[in-house]
């Protein structure tokens, strides 16, 4: 686990505006293979949440400006208290929270209490997402608003930038938060088609499978992940 923060540096030397770092969970029911996996990983491997506030933490001791967000499920939140969760995130220097498993009927419990620590709650808005849903979703948005580009789960196939588009301008409607696209950007081809039409792309399971690919030799992830960031990121410069 010693490689986190510098893999956290290496992200945000490579162009990351945003770390997001995942929740382990027993069952992670919107991710793919790659990251049930990791999860399946990092839970042998006895990976809790104090595990992630104590990297977050040393990470801002060389990083005091790199948003970073806590994503995953409300199982592990709740296991050890609302309270307590947003107490030791905000100690540790987290920005912001996506729960993906909390929809914004609910958000009205954990929502202020991570606020009261200045901690953003982040929402997913899928390509399903009725016009009426979305607006709810988006009056209790922060930080800003996660698109899912494509039914299913993470990792899954290619997705369409047109389609992406068509969904996104809606949503513009509803609110002046930056519109980050998420669900198959793997490289900068896709970063870059998403990019012309989304205020920001997020990946995911394109890094966790180099971290898995090369779990019985850590000193070199850093690496690998800077070459897939630093790829993205030409690429989406080179749109403006």
């Amino acid at each position: 686990m010693n490689f986190m923060p510098a893999k956290l540096l290496e992200a945000d030397a490579s162009g990351c505006r945003v770390s997001a770092s995942g929740m382990a969970q027993l069952d992670p029911m919107a991710d793919g293979p790659v990251i049930q996996k990791a999860c399946e990983r990092a839970l042998k491997h006895g990976v809790r949440l104090t595990h992630l506030f104590e990297m977050v933490r040393e990470f801002r001791q060389t990083d005091t400006d790199t948003p970073v967000v806590l994503m995953g499920y409300l199982n592990p939140v709740e296991r050890i208290g609302l309270d307590a969760f947003a107490d030791q995130a905000a100690a540790a220097g987290v920005d912001g929270v996506l729960t993906v498993d909390m929809p914004p009927e609910e958000a009205d419990v954990l929502g202020p209490i991570l606020k009261a620590r200045g901690l953003a709650s982040i929402f997913l808005v899928a390509p399903t997402t009725s016009h009426e849903r979305a607006a709810t979703i988006c009056g209790h948005g922060e930080g800003y608003l996660y698109y899912v580009a494509l039914k299913g789960v993470t990792g899954a196939a290619t997705l369409n930038a047109e389609d992406v588009a068509a969904h996104l301008a809606p949503l513009r409607e509803l609110t002046d938060l930056p519109l980050c696209v998420g669900f198959g950007i793997r490289d900068g081809a896709s970063a870059a088609e998403v990019g012309k039409v989304a205020d920001g792309v997020i990946v995911g399971s394109a890094l966790v499978s180099r971290i898995a690919a090369n779990a019985e030799n850590p000193g070199v992830i850093a690496g690998e992940l800077k070459a897939v960031l630093s790829d993205m990121r030409s690429a989406l410069d080179a749109l403006s």
